[in-house]
């Protein structure tokens, strides 16, 4: 995992670490980029189990949802096609793409209210079959 934020990119942070660093230097909110690769190929391509990955997913990490969830499928060009989804969250965003060609998932969860990104990454792994993921967390001021 690498995290960013103002002293840069480090190494090795574990999800609790990320909390409370976000807490002690009262930052704005930690975005996560996560990429999952070789996902089942019949979940992502479900839009009814893209929106309980959601609602699963914010009742673990504390999310209040706002709105309903968007899903929607859309890409003329193969290497992009696959659902999109966007779920307005209390505390700011979560969305995420969903590619057939490669059953790659490209998920992005940003709150100004601290979570544990690496619970997020196994959840989502786990949920969606995936074999291998990568994390990416920024801590945003």
């Amino acid at each position: 995992m690498q995290m960013m934020g103002n002293v840069g990119i480090r190494e090795d942070v574990d999800g609790r670490n990320v909390m409370e660093r976000a807490i002690e230097e009262k930052v704005w909110g930690i975005a996560s980029a996560i990429d999952i690769y070789n996902c089942n190929p019949v979940k992502i391509r479900d839009a009814e189990v893209i929106q309980r990955f959601v609602v699963e997913l914010c009742d673990l990490i504390e999310m209040k949802r706002f709105g309903e969830t968007q899903v929607v499928h859309f890409g003329e060009d193969e290497r992009v096609a696959g659902y999109s989804m966007v779920q307005l969250i209390e505390t700011s965003l979560i969305s995420a793409h969903f590619a057939n060609q490669t059953n790659a998932i490209y998920l992005d969860v940003f709150s100004c209210k601290p979570y544990d990104p690496q619970k997020v990454e196994l959840f989502a792994r786990e949920y969606f079959e995936g074999s291998h993921c990568n994390l990416s967390v920024t801590l945003r001021s």
